[in-house]
């Protein structure tokens, strides 16, 4: 076991796509830890998710033995961190369980949005970062460029960089001597009260929650009784043990070390990212730093398409919870749909994994209602409420004001795009803008945002405008007052409750034509007119009608008096009309989703 001087605790930091994974995976070849035989793209990647979209959704660890080039042994703990805004909390814990970073950045895009955001984050943790500057391979690559963005926008030594090919292995060996000798021996006393950063969690359906740690202080061993100092429980320790791709037990993990432990947890939410675990009989003072509970900002209701699937959801919905702590849910039930669960997501990312493995994984088909924020609402009579559902949104005659969550948006483009972002910031009710220009050609957009616009198809609309171009990073910057309505669909008179949505007034109306005029492509033609409405309240605000089936029932009357036709068709409108009344309108599924397809353009 390598002593502290000879341990390396780093994390690999990137924008989206600049090579963060593919970099992780040279790094682990060329320390032998994983045969030829054995190895895989983004191997740190276990999830297929992560691997068909190229991102990493969960943090990873692995221990690297590497000896240097003077002949010392090494023990090197790379800790893989998600690259999305949506987990940006596990890269914070993750960050704070290293001592240093690799900052990689694309030679040919040069420093993004979400370079800066994850410099500012190392900053914060008092990291080392060490920058690397990745994809020399391509023909688009311009080393001397992505030195100077370094220099001046990230205020590094871009002298200093490392310029390597991640896909090709070209001077990749480079990075590893630059991590030993760069980057700082962790500290911290073996002899200590235990403190260990708990910075993820992983379900093992045979051993129950494998806990990731980082020892701070102290030595975590086999056979310790421990206390988890935020959730309040105490567990004996089973096993510890390193990670290099399979798991390695060990006698014990000293500070500095990092590594796993089970204890017998049953299910990853018994286990907080960012908990302190203690030693039971000898417990430390405090727990370590930066802890908070993970909080869903984006709620949809999720329903099965065929209602006999309703059992096998809740299956779904429970096995995925063993694995994935921030995902909440509670039961839900809609006139339209039946039964389903109201469910929280840390963001639309999130949202989009737990749709895709609950259909994959679980084999389920399924209808989201439209994803809605969380709102405070304030009466008249000084009570607040927390609203995300439509359906839980109190008489408006009762409500004094209404607040929504806002964020601040950055947004790195080329500058040809200003003219086209700015009006979709602007049409998105964006407040506070903010131009910067951190090189020549590229131009920087702070914007603050309410964030029910960023959900619904900003990040979608901003790829088109900018060809492709844009990036887009995010940060809560709290509440602030809004004009909020709920809009309501009716078919028929009726309404459909799955389609109800809280949206700012001067919104409402294009909203409920998109919606109409979506329902009146997709729901089936009866035999009578159907009318589709928007609604605030008693007010009508958007109207389609889906035209009737209409038999000739005066084919028959070949000439004579015109009241023999009029007769009949007098009786046809009536038995339509009371066949109005009684008739019930199916909504097939499918009209669900055309309403929740984002484009209200068309």
């Amino acid at each position: 076991m390598a002593d502290k001087a000879h341990t390396r605790n780093f994390s690999i930091i990137a924008h989206i796509d600049h090579g963060k994974s593919t970099l992780a995976d040279r790094l682990i070849q060329l320390c032998g830890v994983v045969s030829e035989r054995d190895f895989q793209d983004q191997m740190l990647d276990s999830l297929y998710l992560e691997r068909e979209r190229g991102i990493t959704i969960k943090s990873q660890a692995i221990t690297l033995p590497y000896t240097a080039a003077d002949g010392e042994e090494y023990e090197l703990n790379l800790i893989d961190t998600p690259g999305h805004v949506d987990f940006s909390y596990e890269v914070s814990r993750a960050l704070a369980s290293a001592e240093g970073v690799l900052l990689v950045v694309d030679a040919s895009q040069g420093v993004e949005a979400q370079t800066l955001a994850n410099l500012y984050m190392a900053l914060e943790h008092d990291l080392e970062v060490v920058p690397v500057i990745n994809k020399i391979d391509l023909i688009s690559a311009d080393v001397p460029e992505a030195r100077r963005q370094i220099s001046d926008e990230l205020g590094l030594d871009g002298d200093e960089a490392v310029a390597v090919s991640a896909k090709t292995g070209e001077n990749v060996p480079a990075v590893l001597e630059a991590v030993v000798r760069l980057l700082p021996a962790p500290t911290g006393d073996p002899a200590a009260p235990l403190q260990a950063l708990i910075f993820d969690a992983q379900y093992d359906p045979y051993r129950g929650t494998v806990i990731f740690v980082r020892v701070m202080q102290g030595t975590l061993r086999q056979g310790q009784t421990i206390h988890f100092m935020h959730g309040g429980t105490d567990y004996r320790v089973e096993e510890v043990g390193v990670m290099q791709v399979k798991r390695i037990a060990k006698k014990e993990l000293r500070a500095g070390q990092v590594g796993y432990v089970v204890a017998g947890v049953k299910t990853v939410a018994d286990t907080n990212i960012g908990d302190t675990i203690t030693d039971a009989e000898r417990p430390a003072a405090e727990p370590l730093p930066g802890f908070r509970e993970a909080k869903p900002v984006v709620f949809s209701s999720i329903y099965p398409v065929a209602t006999d699937d309703y059992p096998d959801l809740a299956d779904a919905l429970e096995k995925l919870k063993l694995n994935d702590a921030s995902l909440i849910y509670q039961k839900d039930s809609s006139q339209a749909l039946g039964f389903g669960f109201r469910c929280g997501f840390l963001g639309l990312l999130h949202l989009e994994v737990v749709q895709e493995r609950l259909e994959r994984e679980f084999g389920l088909s399924l209808i989201l209602t439209t994803p809605s924020v969380r709102y405070n609402i304030f009466l008249h009579d000084g009570t607040q409420l927390e609203i995300e559902n439509p359906a839980y949104y109190p008489d408006p005659a009762g409500i004094d004001y209404c607040e929504e969550p806002f964020v601040r948006a950055s947004i790195l483009m080329p500058e040809r795009y200003i003219g086209a972002v700015m009006p979709l910031c602007l049409d998105r009710r964006g407040e506070n803008t903010n131009l910067n220009y951190p090189n020549p050609g590229r131009v920087e957009l702070s914007v603050d945002l309410p964030l029910a616009e960023v959900i619904y198809d900003f990040y979608d609309k901003l790829k088109t405008v900018t060809q492709g171009y844009g990036s887009f990073d995010y940060e809560m910057i709290g509440y602030r007052r809004s004009d909020l309505v709920r809009l309501d669909i009716l078919v028929n008179g009726e309404k459909v409750d799955a389609l109800s949505m809280l949206v700012h007034s001067e919104k409402a109306r294009p909203r409920a034509l998109h919606a109409v005029n979506k329902l009146k492509d997709t729901i089936p033609r009866q035999q009578f007119k159907i009318a589709i409405q928007g609604a605030i309240g008693s007010k009508i605000i958007a109207r389609s009608t889906v035209n009737a089936y209409r038999k000739d029932v005066t084919s028959k009357c070949y000439g004579g008096d015109v009241s023999r036709k009029r007769k009949l068709l007098e009786k046809q409108k009536a038995g339509k009309k009371r066949m109005k009344l009684v008739g019930n309108v199916p909504i097939p599924q499918k009209a669900f989703l055309a309403v929740l397809q984002s484009d209200t353009d068309d």
